[in-house]
């Protein structure tokens, strides 16, 4: 299994993360996720995998997020319009965001990983 993993090098999360796929020589492309964010199919294919839940995709604790008021306008946003503000903005995306044939996954919770990925 390949994985495209979108990462920010001075995101804790992300570390740890990279160490998890590295540990379990688990084969990973990284991607500055700030200068090339997920495209809009890959951000649409991620909202499949969450069920449709738009929020699961932002970075709610992020800078940008609070700035933008998010909290308070993402319910009223489109979903066109989110997934188009989150292909401009690395920033705005929950990371680590990661992709594979078959899903993907936002955020490090290592249980989760552990069964997504080593699952054989």
């Amino acid at each position: 299994m390949h994985l495209k993993v979108y990462e920010y090098s001075n995101c804790g999360t992300c570390r740890k993360a990279v160490k998890f796929l590295t540990e379990h020589g688990i084969d990973f492309e990284l991607k500055p996720i700030r200068t090339c964010p997920p495209t809009k199919q890959e951000l649409r294919a991620m909202l499949r995998v969450y069920s449709g839940d738009i929020r699961r995709l932002f970075n709610t604790s992020g800078q940008d997020y609070r700035a933008l008021n998010l909290k308070e306008t993402l319910p009223a946003l489109s979903e066109d319009q989110a997934i188009d503000l989150l292909s401009k903005t690395g920033n705005l995306v929950k990371r680590p965001f990661v992709t594979f044939e078959g899903g993907g996954l936002v955020g490090f919770k290592e249980e989760e990983w552990r069964e997504r990925l080593l699952k054989s």
